[in-house]
């Protein structure tokens, strides 16, 4: 058994190569192997989103707190909100974030597959997080 103390891990600015605006990552758990999957609750400012990127295992997204934007490529981006359960498929190419005049948190789960959660892409233009 383990057990993490809330508040002991540290908390950390989204790398500005990976997200467009104010970021905070807060790690939640990673599992120790042989487990994959690992937890981020990730908050957002009003209009900061991710780049575009991938997970070669899928990824999940509950939300916490907020409204946000979610989209795939070729896509119509969809409204979230506290609550609400995303799933993107292994592979899919996608983005999300905070809309844009409110924040918004979520967690985020995803699995390794050979050492790697996530392939990061290009910034999502203010074109695509518009519409």
């Amino acid at each position: 058994m383990k057990i993490t103390k809330a508040g002991t891990i540290p908390s950390s600015a989204g790398p500005e190569d990976y997200f467009t605006g104010t970021v905070r990552l807060d790690p939640m758990f990673e599992a120790e192997k042989p487990g994959r999957v690992a937890g981020l609750h990730v908050t957002f400012e009003p209009g900061a989103r991710t780049a575009w990127h991938t997970h070669p295992a899928g990824q999940t997204l509950i939300v916490t707190f907020g409204r946000g934007r979610v989209a795939r490529e070729g896509g119509a981006i969809e409204e979230v909100g506290q609550g609400d359960i995303v799933w993107f498929p292994a592979g899919e190419k996608h983005w999300h974030g905070a809309a844009p005049d409110t924040a918004m948190s979520h967690i985020a789960i995803q699995e390794s597959i050979d050492g790697s959660r996530v392939t990061w892409m290009e910034k999502v233009s203010d074109e695509d997080y518009d519409g």
